[in-house]
């Protein structure tokens, strides 16, 4: 297996882990999160929806580069609905606008860094 085949396949791979990962931090009550030691999440609440949706996006960039615009839509609806499921009774958080808008960012960030990351392999190749 080539190194340029290779890349899409592991992101293809890491991709639905990594989205499994995130929804459950954003959705498991933080008293739970905290039994677990993973009360340390709340102090950079907006930096780590930023991160989450950053690497979300730069996995699916580079796993399925002809569906960005799917990838996109497809997250910054999954963040608004974590915000609206994070205001519920069953998750006992915050719903929060600006952690939609962290979202938002994180996938603009996210974007940039695949173009930068395909541009770079191009070059290499």
């Amino acid at each position: 297996m080539s190194r340029a085949d290779f890349y899409p396949v592991a992101a293809r791979t890491t991709f639905p882990i990594t989205l499994v990962l995130v929804l459950l931090l954003a959705l498991l009550p933080g008293r739970i999160l905290e039994m677990f030691g993973f009360g340390f999440t709340f102090s950079h609440d907006k930096l780590n929806h930023a991160f989450a949706f950053a690497v979300l996006v730069l996995l699916g960039c580079l796993g399925w580069p002809g569906q960005k615009v799917r990838l996109v839509v497809f997250l910054l609806a999954l963040g608004g609905a974590i915000e609206v499921l994070q205001g519920t009774q069953l998750a006992a958080r915050d719903m929060d606008l600006l952690d939609w808008i962290a979202d938002c960012a994180g996938v603009m960030c996210g974007l940039i860094i695949a173009a930068w990351t395909k541009s770079i392999a191009d070059r290499l190749d």
